[in-house]
């Protein structure tokens, strides 16, 4: 048992929903902490804490705590290394995740649409030091989170690149991309990437240190 004055033991609250150590499972609503960039961790705490994103349990939880404390949090999480586990047979149709795998690959330059390997690297698992991976989340949670940040119900810092990308996609291309992002097993390790091979598509504050994060809403 981890002693009562570690870092493990105060993230106890934190498994009751994201799993312990935060692994997570591929179903239900809420998303894997365990080997996720520290610095994207430590936004989303602020982002929760700050009233960015809404959501009562988290804003509750995080609502008194300091900067530093919540860098030590993302720092704790952003250092497990579990096993993820296999993802859930598709419930969508062929059609709908070739759609989907073709905005993932591809995206639609035509619409101004990245494709979401160009920031989430090519194995989708994430980069340094604040992008997360998209693979190893349930449908049902990245559902909801590109249809939070596509009606404003969902806000990061500035600049808000995912804002601008899912305020772009129909109710009918969330649904593809977040079928085929869940149907898809996580490579080994599932380890983000130390930097993109290239410049990234469009401005983004996860593409920063978190000092700006920091900064911002102050």
């Amino acid at each position: 048992m981890a002693p009562v004055d570690s870092m493990a033991w105060r993230v106890k609250a934190c498994s009751a929903c994201h799993g312990d150590q935060g692994r997570a499972s591929p179903e239900g609503y809420f998303p894997r902490l365990a080997g996720k960039p520290a610095d994207y961790l430590f936004r989303q705490m602020l982002n929760f804490r700050d009233g960015r994103r809404s959501h009562t349990q988290m804003s509750y939880l995080l609502a008194n705590l300091t900067d530093d404390y919540l860098r030590e949090m993302a720092g704790y999480f952003a250092q497990r290394e579990v096993p993820y586990p296999a993802p859930l047979r598709p419930q969508a149709s062929a059609a709908v995740l070739a759609q989907g795998q073709a905005l993932v690959m591809q995206g639609d330059a035509a619409r101004g649409l990245p494709a979401c390997v160009a920031c989430h690297g090519a194995a989708m698992t994430g980069v340094l030091p604040a992008v997360p991976g998209l693979l190893g989340l349930s449908r049902d949670y990245l559902n909801s989170q590109l249809g939070a940040w596509r009606t404003g119900a969902r806000h990061a810092q500035a600049p808000d690149c995912m804002a601008a990308i899912a305020r772009k996609l129909s109710v009918q291309e969330v649904g593809a991309l977040s079928s085929w992002l869940a149907a898809q097993p996580v490579p080994q390790g599932g380890k983000p990437l130390a930097q993109l091979p290239g410049a990234a598509p469009m401005a983004c504050a996860g593409m920063h240190a978190d000092n700006a994060a920091r900064k911002e809403g102050r």
